[in-house]
């Protein structure tokens, strides 16, 4: 009895080691690295993982690991333990093996862990166990990296499919915008902007940003940009179009809040009105490439219901540029919002740059493109009339 005991509380010591072992990184090819590392110092011999591929492809050799010459298997996980290489090759000595399906439950097979011993004892029951287990959970482990890159990747298109083609100003104002992703994971958030056309030649430009990343965000800001465009349609003014878009948003519990930025830019008043909900305030780039932050009140975030949105005028001139942003490109953590913005205020681009370079050169210069949040610019200046 006691060494059924024992043989019991070494498998659990077992799958326990491999659950701290196996799946420490969204990899799936280190995943299968950790298992094979973890199975050879565990029972040592050889072990292959391959993961499977397309009907009529070979699969995939994803890791391979040894036994190195004259090491413990019982000794504590160590580079030296378990060497990447081949397996053994045919001899005539007596050969082991065991392979298990890289699978959870009755889901298709991800691919096979085979563990091979030379001139070694057969496999026991509990050493079986250790090696289904441990496929078990490699497999867990990659399903969800793979479900969840999926997850990401359609959050990605859609998000760019969205922001890639804002409505289209009227030909009297020039416009750039550019989205990024946050991080190496690509993780898509809420970001987005747009240009609604108005009546007498003027254009209303947006920039959103839904709280929260991934798929969920993405569509709660597909549902803003909706109804945003048919708010704005009516030709309120840039806070009541705020107003009425908090009311409606505020109806549904589901919906996640959000921060705002509405400019209405009418080129032939030479005039720019604005309204925010939450948002950081717009920079202006003069004819010199200096950056000035335009003072303006802030609401609340959209979906509270509380409203309480007021629009600030200034005077916007062919000479300069508008840039509206979200705040991935300016928030560094532990840094206060104030010094964040004053980076991008004193920033000094060259003499009259237009909205394309001003997209580009501040992305550049505030590093964006290794923010941790998602990043959303909007650009846009008057068309200067030709003289006769």
């Amino acid at each position: 009895m006691a060494e059924q005991d024992e043989a019991l509380l070494a498998r659990v010591r077992a799958m326990e080691q491999a659950i701290g072992e196996i799946g420490t990184t969204l990899d799936e090819t280190h995943t299968c690295r950790e298992a094979a590392a973890f199975l050879v110092r565990r029972l040592g011999g050889s072990v292959v993982v391959d993961l499977a591929a397309e009907q009529g492809v070979p699969p995939r050799r994803a890791a391979t690991a040894r036994m190195s010459a004259g090491s413990d298997r019982s000794a504590p996980r160590s580079e030296s333990t378990a060497l990447p290489g081949p397996g053994p090759g045919p001899g005539s000595a007596p050969v082991h093996t065991l392979t298990a399906a890289l699978a959870v439950g009755d889901e298709e097979p991800l691919g096979t862990v085979t563990v091979t011993r030379i001139d070694g004892v057969p496999f026991t029951t509990d050493e079986a166990a250790t090696v289904h287990h441990a496929a078990r959970l490699a497999a867990r482990h990659i399903g969800h990296a793979r479900r969840l890159a999926a997850t990401e990747d359609t959050a990605l298109h859609l998000q760019r499919a969205l922001v890639a083609e804002p409505g289209r100003p009227h030909p009297n104002l020039e416009i750039a915008g550019g989205y990024l992703p946050a991080g190496l994971r690509t993780l898509v958030g809420g970001d987005w902007f747009e240009t609604v056309r108005l009546h007498f030649g003027r254009t209303l430009l947006v920039v959103g940003d839904v709280m929260g990343h991934g798929l969920d965000a993405a569509v709660d800001m597909n549902a803003y940009r909706t109804v945003l465009r048919e708010v704005a349609a009516t030709d309120l003014p840039p806070h009541r179009v705020l107003r009425h878009l908090d009311s409606v948003v505020a109806e549904d519990d589901g919906r996640r809040p959000a921060t705002c930025l509405l400019v209405r830019v009418d080129p032939a008043r030479g005039a720019a009105t604005f309204a925010s909900a939450g948002h950081l305030p717009p920079a202006v780039f003069g004819a010199d490439g200096s950056a000035e932050l335009v003072d303006l009140p802030v609401g609340p975030p959209l979906g509270t219901g509380v409203g309480g949105y007021e629009p600030t005028t200034r005077p916007l001139t062919p000479a300069e540029t508008l840039l509206l942003f979200t705040d991935g490109l300016v928030e560094r953590r532990g840094e206060d919002i104030d010094v964040s913005l004053a980076r991008l205020a004193s920033l000094r681009l060259p003499p009259d740059p237009g909205p394309h370079q001003v997209v580009d050169e501040v992305l550049r210069r505030l590093g964006a493109h290794r923010a941790e949040d998602d990043v959303a610019v909007l650009a846009a200046r008057v068309r200067a009339r030709p003289t006769a």
